[in-house]
C-alpha cells in the first residue's frame, strides 16, 4: 500500500468513557481496547459536540458544532427512500449535510479511499455521501441486531448476520481490495453496538448468558430512577423498574460491547498481519456517552427531559494508536472535543484545511508526537442539544437552557457526581457570570443564525426535518413526548439538591 499514513476510524454508539477494561471497569471484558489504549494514548476528558448520536456524528465528520451543520436530534426521518419488508416503509431521504466539507472530503481530493461499514444516520443513507468510494451502510441507525437493514450499491439487503460481525465482515473486503494498491485509505467502521434493543434474542446467548449470570454489575449505579427519565420505546422502557428489568439490560449492553471488542480484535489482526499496523492511525471512539443508571437515567442527553448535560452523557471514549509514531500506553487528562477532531486528524497526516478558520475547533496533533499542548490550549469545552448548551473547564460545568432555564452550576472538584445545582448560591455569581459569558460568545462566533439550534424545538424525539428558513415552515422535530408534560412538570428544578 501507500507510505502515506491511514486511518481507521472505529466509532460505537451510546458508549460511556466508563464501559472498558482500560478506564477501570473491571467486570466489562474489552481486551481489544485495551491492548490499544496500551498500544497508544487513552484520553480521560473527551467530549462529544452533542449527546445524541447524529448530531455528534456530524460535528465528528464536519468539524462543525449541530447550530453550524444543522442536526440537532436523532433522525427520525429523511433516513431513507427505500422499504425494509412489511410495515417498515422508507421514508422520503433528506441529504442533511449537502454543501458542508468533511474530512474525509478533504482526505479524497488529497488520494485517500474512503469507506464507511456500518452506522451512518446522517440522511439520505442509500447515497454515498462525502467522499466514501466504499459505501455498506446501516439504513437508519438502531434496530435488530441479527437482521439489521443495510444497503448496499442503493440496494437494500437484510442480513441475519450478527451486525457488528457484518460490519466488520464488510470493513475487511474493503481493506482487502486494497492490497497491492498505491493509494492510503480511510477506513470509518461504525458499530450499532451497544445501542438498545438488549434482550437476549438480539445477542450471542453465550455472551448475555454468562453476563447474566456471572456478573454483579458492580460498576454501574444501582440507584433510584431519576424523575425526568423519559418513557421510551423498547427494553428502555422498563429500564430500572425491577432489578431483573436492570440485569437484563445490562447483560445486552456489556454482551454488545464484548462482542464489538472481538471485532476491533479482528481489523487490528489484519493490520497486523499484513504489515499496516505502524502506518495506519487507529482511532477509536463513541457518538456520544450513556448512562446505564448513572444519576439514575438510561439514556444519554435524551433519557430525559429536559435533556440533561451530565458527564456521562457527554463524556467519550478515545483512544488513538499507531505503534512506533504516537506515545504507548500514556493517559492524557486535558480537555478535548470532537469538535477538535477534524483539524487534529488532517494536520497528523499532512492534509490542508482550508476551512480552518470556520471551525471551533483546534488540533492537538501535537499531543500524538509527545509534545504538551502550550498555554491555556482546551481547558475549555462546548456542548450543545438544542435550547440546551453547555460550558466545561476542568473546575466548573454551566448548563443554560433557552429561553427560561432551569439552569445549573456545578462545582467540579468538590461535586465531580454533579449532585449539588449552585446556580442561585450568592458566592458562585461571579464564576456564573464568567461562564456563562465565554458560553454566549463561543456561540455568537460559530453558529450559523439558520441553523441555530437555540431557536429550535428540539425535545429528544428525533428530527424530521431540515432546520431554520430551509425547512419553508414545516414540522422539523417529534414532539410526541408532550403527553408526559404533566409527570415532568418541565422544569429540573427540584431534583439536584439545593
Amino acid at each position: 500500500m501507500a507510505d502515506r499514513t491511514n486511518l481507521l476510524f472505529i466509532l460505537t454508539d451510546d458508549q460511556g468513557y466508563w464501559a472498558m477494561g482500560c478506564a477501570g471497569n473491571d467486570e466489562i471484558r474489552t481486551p481489544n481496547l485495551d491492548r490499544l489504549a496500551a498500544s497508544g494514548l487513552r484520553f480521560t476528558e473527551f467530549f462529544c459536540a452533542s449527546p445524541v448520536c447524529s448530531p455528534a456524528r456530524a460535528s465528528i465528520l464536519t468539524g462543525r458544532i449541530p447550530s453550524q451543520h444543522g442536526i440537532h436530534d436523532f433522525l427520525r426521518a429523511g433516513n431513507t427512500n427505500l422499504a425494509f419488508g412489511q410495515g417498515k416503509p422508507g421514508d422520503e431521504g433528506i441529504e442533511y449535510l449537502a454543501g458542508l466539507t468533511a474530512y474525509t472530503d478533504l482526505l479524497a481530493q488529497a488520494g485517500y479511499r474512503c469507506g464507511l461499514s456500518g452506522k451512518w444516520h446522517m440522511g439520505f443513507s442509500e447515497r454515498p455521501q462525502k467522499s466514501f468510494e466504499f459505501w455498506d451502510v446501516h439504513a437508519y441507525g438502531a434496530g435488530s441486531y441479527f437482521a439489521p437493514s443495510m444497503i448496499r450499491e442503493g440496494v437494500a439487503y437484510e442480513p441475519s448476520q450478527y451486525a457488528s460481525d457484518l460490519f466488520t465482515d464488510n470493513a475487511l473486503k474493503f481493506l482487502q481490495a486494497q492490497q497491492g494498491t498505491d493509494r492510503p485509505f480511510c477506513l470509518n467502521v461504525h458499530f450499532t453496538a451497544p445501542h438498545a434493543p438488549w434482550q437476549r434474542e438480539h445477542h450471542p446467548a453465550e455472551l448475555w448468558d454468562d453476563y447474566h449470570a456471572n456478573c454483579p454489575f458492580k460498576s454501574t449505579p444501582d440507584v433510584p430512577m431519576h424523575p425526568l427519565q423519559l418513557a421510551k420505546e423498547g427494553p428502555s422502557g422498563s429500564l430500572g423498574s425491577t432489578a431483573q428489568a436492570r440485569k437484563e439490560a445490562l447483560s445486552g449492553y456489556f454482551a454488545a460491547l464484548t462482542q464489538m471488542d472481538a471485532n476491533v480484535g479482528r481489523l487490528l489482526d489484519w493490520l497486523e498481519e499484513n504489515g499496516e499496523r505502524e502506518n495506519t492511525l487507529v482511532v477509536f471512539s463513541s457518538d456520544n456517552g450513556m448512562n446505564m443508571g448513572h444519576h439514575g437515567i438510561y439514556g444519554k442527553g435524551n433519557g430525559t427531559f429536559p435533556p440533561n448535560m451530565f458527564d456521562t452523557s457527554v463524556k467519550v471514549p478515545m483512544l488513538m494508536s499507531r505503534p512506533g509514531s504516537i506515545p504507548e500506553g500514556e493517559v492524557v487528562s486535558t480537555l478535548h472535543s470532537h469538535y477538535d477532531l477534524m483539524p487534529t486528524l488532517l494536520e497528523y497526516l499532512g492534509v490542508e484545511n482550508p476551512e480552518a478558520d470556520s471551525l471551533p475547533g483546534r488540533s492537538f496533533a501535537g499531543v500524538l508526537e509527545g509534545k504538551a499542548l502550550s498555554g491555556d490550549d482546551h481547558v475549555v469545552v462546548f456542548d450543545e442539544y438544542g435550547p440546551t448548551r453547555m460550558v466545561r473547564t476542568v473546575d466548573w460545568k454551566y448548563v443554560h437552557r433557552y429561553p427560561f432555564g432551569d439552569h445549573e452550576l456545578f462545582d467540579l472538584v468538590n461535586d465531580p457526581d454533579e449532585e449539588y445545582n449552585l446556580i442561585n448560591r450568592d458566592e458562585h455569581r461571579e464564576i456564573h457570570k464568567i461562564l456563562q459569558t465565554k458560553l454566549e460568545v463561543f456561540f455568537a462566533r460559530y453558529a450559523d443564525p439558520g441553523r441555530d439550534g437555540s431557536r429550535e424545538a428540539v425535545l429528544g424525539r428525533g428530527q424530521i426535518d431540515v432546520v431554520g428558513p430551509a425547512a419553508e415552515g414545516r414540522k422539523r422535530f417529534g414532539d410526541d413526548l408532550l403527553f408526559e408534560r404533566d409527570r415532568l412538570k418541565g422544569a429540573v428544578r427540584g431534583v439536584l439538591k439545593p
